[in-house]
């Protein structure tokens, strides 16, 4: 009889968010299911880092779920805003920002700023929670150097991707195929860190 597959809840309703984490995490033997499957409300993001953040989203849907849970905590920081908008980069124009509104506040926030002071970077604060009350959850982190532009380009990714410019790729992170952004964003770089982790953890438990 075929062992049952472990189940893992992504705690995110970011429809984005949840496409570049399956795609991530499809090499897993494992069975992903969004928090939505068993009714997990979002979790109140009263973290002042992304990894606490992370750790919260992680926590409710592990403790709602009964399953171990994956929440992803990420955003841009601007170094002309100091840091700015960090983990409020989803809001940043507001609790209900969209991401169009979201890119022209940025846009707005550095008009005529010349470029070599738009410098960037995406940040990713992954964490894995065992059990809703696990004390020491698994945490991975990745960074992703970039430029910010002043107008948008390319119709990928989500989020500040069509403003994320990569110096080294001539190109907007919107315009990279999701493939190879997965390869190189800062949501890839931290899962691939958390799968070596995680994966270790999984063979020791069969």
């Amino acid at each position: 009889m075929p062992k049952e597959k472990n189940i893992i809840v992504i705690a995110s309703n970011n429809p984005g968010k949840l496409r570049e984490l399956s795609a991530l995490m499809k090499g897993l033997d494992v069975e992903l299911h969004p928090q939505s499957d068993f009714n997990v409300p979002e979790a109140e993001e009263t973290g002042l880092t992304f990894v606490e953040n992370a750790i919260l989203k992680a926590r409710n849907a592990a403790k709602v779920s009964g399953h171990p849970a994956i929440a992803d905590d990420s955003g841009i920081e601007i170094d002309y805003l100091n840091g700015a908008p960090g983990i409020y980069s989803a809001r940043f124009s507001g609790p209900n920002a969209t991401e169009a509104e979201n890119n022209q506040k940025l846009l707005k926030e550095l008009e005529g700023v010349p470029e070599e002071q738009r410098t960037a970077r995406y940040y990713s604060s992954i964490v894995y929670m065992r059990h809703g009350e696990d004390p020491a959850p698994i945490i991975a982190e990745g960074i992703w150097e970039g430029v910010i532009l002043t107008e948008p380009r390319g119709e990928g990714g989500f989020g500040y991707d069509p403003l994320f410019y990569l110096p080294e790729h001539g190109c907007a992170s919107a315009e990279l195929s999701a493939e190879y952004k997965n390869r190189i964003s800062h949501r890839g770089i931290a899962l691939r860190e958390l799968m070596k982790k995680l994966e270790k953890e999984l063979q020791e438990t069969c």
